[in-house]
């Protein structure tokens, strides 16, 4: 199979790689080859979105062999998740690859597969994109989406006593860090289900299009540079501040790894990597909301309260929490893995 083989993609050159991989992956969506993707047809009053983003080194590529499927299910994990911060739908993905000549076919294919299973895995489907060579990789790719009238999202709209829903189970990428660094250890069965969701971060499209549609929520924004960095964004846009409770639920077998590794529950949920959503909604609709999220089998929990004021505490006690921001000190561009976990949860090597 030509897939298998190890040809780099220097030996086949643009054209041999559009005939020989692109075609026969993509041949068939409408548009295949012009110079515009056809991302679906709109009616008014519905709005089209869009958002474009990068992708950085998975940090489960540090914990075992390096496998480019795991940054195309992350970029277009990446960029969906932004489509349900807005409640939308998406209509496509349009993506942009830069990669090393030497890269083979088999590595492109991994890669292609990643995307493509990512984006089967939340109902939409890669809508055209651009390849080029260079000297190191870089992926990216561009989402659009539709909102029904009258239901797009922001980060603004929220007001002083709003409630903040953590819609999504956190921690997944963490628990299977501090798994691979020894820190804690779980019977095969729970590590094997650890380590998938931690390669395999989903979304939270249908939270977004439900809480949107039923007017649920007032603001939102996906957790994308850790959870503190989150709620000081959705505070800034506001002009507002946050108490955030603690007391953060875990699913079971990550709340056995934060036990073991001595991490408070807390620290563990407010890293990054998950992709989940912190929508700022009334308080009198919290229960309402957290039903009818559960009814379609999300997780979701009230992690604090909007304030008048401009401070963001974690009960009593100003909240420093950990930042993954761009052009920070803390911004990922990959690293050693013992290194990492001290860095992000301050849990020493051994």
């Amino acid at each position: 199979m030509f897939g298998e083989s190890d040809i780099s993609l220097g030996d086949l050159g643009e054209r041999g790689i559009q005939d020989r991989i692109l075609r026969a992956r993509y041949g068939g969506t409408e548009g295949f080859g012009d110079d515009c993707a056809l991302v679906g047809l709109v009616t008014a009053p519905s709005e089209l979105v869009a958002t474009t983003d990068s992708c950085p080194t998975p940090v489960v590529n540090l914990m075992a062999e390096p496998d480019f499927y795991h940054a195309g299910w992350l970029l277009a994990t990446i960029n969906l998740s932004d489509l349900a911060a807005a409640g939308a739908e998406p209509l496509g993905l349009v993506v942009n690859y830069t990669l090393p000549k030497a890269t083979t076919t088999r590595e492109f294919e991994r890669l292609l597969d990643g995307v493509d299973e990512c984006c089967a895995a939340h109902g939409t489907k890669v809508a055209g994109g651009d390849i080029r060579d260079g000297t190191v990789v870089q992926l990216s790719a561009t989402a659009i989406g539709r909102c029904g009238p009258g239901s797009r999202l922001r980060r603004s709209g929220a007001r002083a006593g709003d409630s903040l829903l953590l819609v999504g189970s956190p921690s997944y990428l963490w628990a299977a860090v501090l798994l691979a660094t020894g820190k804690a250890s779980l019977p095969e069965q729970a590590r094997d289900e650890i380590w998938r969701r931690a390669c395999r971060p989903m979304a939270q499209l249908t939270a977004g299009r439900v809480l949107a549609a039923q007017g649920l929520a007032r603001a939102a924004m996906d957790v994308s540079d850790g959870l503190f960095a989150t709620v000081r964004t959705l505070c800034e846009a506001n002009g507002l501040g946050a108490t955030v409770s603690g007391d953060f639920i875990l699913d079971e077998a990550v709340a056995e790894v934060a036990k073991q590794s001595g991490v408070r529950p807390f620290d563990l949920a407010q890293t990054w990597g998950d992709w989940g959503l912190v929508v700022a909604v009334r308080s009198e609709d919290v229960k309402l909301a957290t039903k009818t999220l559960r009814e379609d089998g999300i997780a979701a929990q009230e992690i604090g309260t909007l304030t008048a004021d401009q401070e963001i505490t974690e009960g009593a006690a100003p909240w420093q929490g950990i930042a993954q921001e761009r052009f920070s000190d803390d911004s990922w561009h990959g690293g050693e893995l013992a290194k990492l976990v001290d860095d992000v949860l301050g849990v020493s090597k051994f």
